[in-house]
């Protein structure tokens, strides 16, 4: 990893600070396991070459004690260094999982303009568990392997200047110079194997989710024959990664055995001349360094692999600040965030509104102008791409304004933050409810809400026949994505979880696009119905039904172009004419 990337990070250092005792002992641990680990091959040796020698059973006590000692610390040294190590790990990854989610709702559009559906997961899912791995894989081998190599370094350096140098020559094999090979040889592999991984999760998401495109044009064999071709060429460059992994493990069993060899010719040459105990020392010293082993032979692998955690580390410090306060918060002396609540009445204004997306060579908005006063039922209408959807996040303050002002009840819409769930609802084109009871998919709008509570709701928007049908009522398992309701269903339910938030503000953004002409005319009488008395924004794309509402609002080139009451706009508009009987000859010009 680049240090300039390394010291401009603000996702996982923060974490290494912040757990850092547990990271100190778990590496403590670590250390002081592969300790006794050797210790107790030592003394081992000593013992096993020894005890056929010994008259006298006493002379054994101490390298019996010892062998216990070392034989009983290390398994419960390798316990506590587990227990420690994934604590601070699982520590590690639920913190940072929980603010990238953050980090994704607070500008959630914005996120889903720059990023395809596959990044997104691979972001979710892949990036996560591959910082976990940070830890497991690079920082503990390449601490706990360097603090042993300077230890053993310098442990046979008092005993023996020579064997010093020769140790610190032939381990620094193993412990330095593979590793910097391997870096040199494989990082770079590494690297380009994460990032095609990363390639094909995105092609694999997209392809998936547009897989109707591919049948209906009759083209799957060339759809599987790219896939194919991507994963050809990723084996290919695993192959090339293993093979050169598995001529460096070559290399370090060699490397390993001349170490054992110097190990057992300088203890014969130093303990030779002792009468009968020169095989209890030589042993000792030959058995000693297998546990070593383990240590240094990771080092290679963990080095060629940190170099593959940059592209996760780029893309994570990408994201917004999850912790940074929004445009028009002001802080207070102890840090937290001071938030202006909104005075009634709850009027939607936004002036001189201007936004363009990353990339885009035009704006979206542009010096739009638009009061919504509270309780008006008013329809949003326009292209694609005429800035809808963007209208609506920057009235949820899900985006940050670039130019103008949004506010709701004379506070800017951005400087709600999580507060704007009180005062606003939205109802989606798809409604997602999770495999879980009926009762808890209709709490996500009030957790505190009361069965009775909920049941009212329920029939409001016209399902209480259904909730006397459901086998368990409420405890009913609605299961995976709600399949066990119909389209219109889930709306009625997603609107009686708006009735349980309480929002005097709901956005509906394209709540009728999958349904039927006669499931829509029954879901608006029932929206218009039990939403009588708060602000209903319809984001829509053709003009069913609005004439019902009190305004329709047209976006185009950036700004308002058609603004009044429906009936209103039929007499004086020739244009909103046309569109009139477009949509009704079931053509979506609008």
């Amino acid at each position: 990893m680049r240090s300039s990337l390394w010291k401009q990070d603000t996702w996982i250092k923060p974490f290494f600070k912040q757990y850092r005792r547990a990271l100190g002992l778990a590496l403590a641990l670590g250390v002081a396991t592969f300790s006794f680990a050797a210790a107790l091959m030592f003394t081992s040796g000593y013992l096993i070459s020894g005890a056929p020698l010994v008259v006298s059973v006493l002379i054994l006590n101490v390298p019996l004690g010892l062998v216990r000692l070392f034989g009983v610390g290390k398994p419960i040294l390798n316990y506590f260094e587990r227990l420690a190590s994934h604590d601070w790990v699982l520590r590690m990854t639920s913190s940072l999982r929980l603010r990238l989610y953050r980090s994704v709702e607070r500008e959630a559009m914005a996120f889903r303009s720059k990023r395809s559906t596959g990044d997104i997961l691979g972001l979710l899912a892949q990036d996560v568990g591959h910082i976990q791995n940070l830890y497991l894989r690079t920082l503990f081998p390449l601490v706990v392997g360097g603090v042993l190599y300077l230890a053993l370094v310098v442990c046979t350096g008092v005993l023996s200047l020579w064997l010093g140098l020769a140790v610190l020559v032939l381990t620094g094999l193993a412990a330095v110079a593979m590793p910097l090979i391997s870096v040199l040889a494989n990082a770079a592999r590494e690297a380009q194997r994460k990032q095609a991984r990363a390639r094909l999760y995105d092609k694999l998401s997209d392809n998936v989710l547009g897989v109707a495109d591919w049948v209906f044009s009759q083209r799957g064999a060339d759809y599987l024959a790219s896939h194919e071709n991507d994963e050809a060429r990723l084996r290919a460059l695993r192959h090339r990664i293993e093979r050169f992994n598995r001529l460096r493990d070559l290399a370090l069993q060699v490397v390993f055995g001349l170490i054992v060899v110097v190990l057992l010719a300088w203890a014969g040459t130093r303990f030779g001349g002792l009468p009968d105990g020169a095989a209890n020392w030589v042993a000792a010293f030959a058995l000693g360094f297998f546990p070593l082993i383990e240590v240094f032979a990771p080092l290679s692998v963990a080095s060629q692999e940190a170099a593959a955690y940059r592209d996760s580390l780029e893309r994570l410090n990408d994201l917004p600040d999850p912790d940074a306060a929004p445009s028009g918060v002001v802080a207070d002396g102890l840090g937290s965030a001071e938030r202006a609540i909104p005075r009634e009445p709850l009027d939607i204004r936004l002036s001189g509104v201007g936004f363009r997306y990353e990339g885009a060579h035009r704006d979206v908005l542009d010096g739009l102008d638009l009061e919504i006063p509270f309780g008006q039922k008013v329809a949003v209408l326009g292209r694609s791409g005429a800035g809808k959807s963007t209208l609506a996040g920057l009235i949820r303050g899900d985006l940050a304004l670039q130019q103008g002002e949004a506010t709701l009840g004379g506070v800017a819409c951005s400087a709600l933050g999580d507060d704007m769930a009180r005062y606003l609802g939205v109802i989606q084109q798809r409604t997602y409810l999770f495999n879980d009871t009926l009762l808890e998919n209709l709490r996500i709008g009030n957790p505190d809400a009361s069965e009775d509570e909920v049941r009212e709701a329920l029939v409001r928007v016209g399902l209480g026949g259904l909730l006397e049908r459901l086998p368990q009522g409420l405890g009913t398992l609605v299961d995976e994505a709600g399949m066990r309701f119909s389209g219109g269903e889930r709306h009625r339910i997603a609107l009686a979880r708006v009735l349980l938030q309480g929002a005097p503000v709901v956005i509906l953004d394209e709540p009728f696009a999958a349904l039927d002409p006669a499931t829509e005319r029954e879901l608006l009488d029932v929206l218009l119905d039990v939403l009588a008395d708060r602000t209903l924004i319809l984001i829509t794309h053709h003009l069913q039904g609005v004439s019902r509402l009190d305004r329709v609002v047209f976006l185009a080139d950036g700004g308002v172009s058609l603004d009044g009451a429906p009936a209103e706009l039929e007499r004086d508009s020739a244009y909103y004419r046309r569109l009139i009987a477009l949509d009704r000859g079931g053509l979506q010009g609008a």
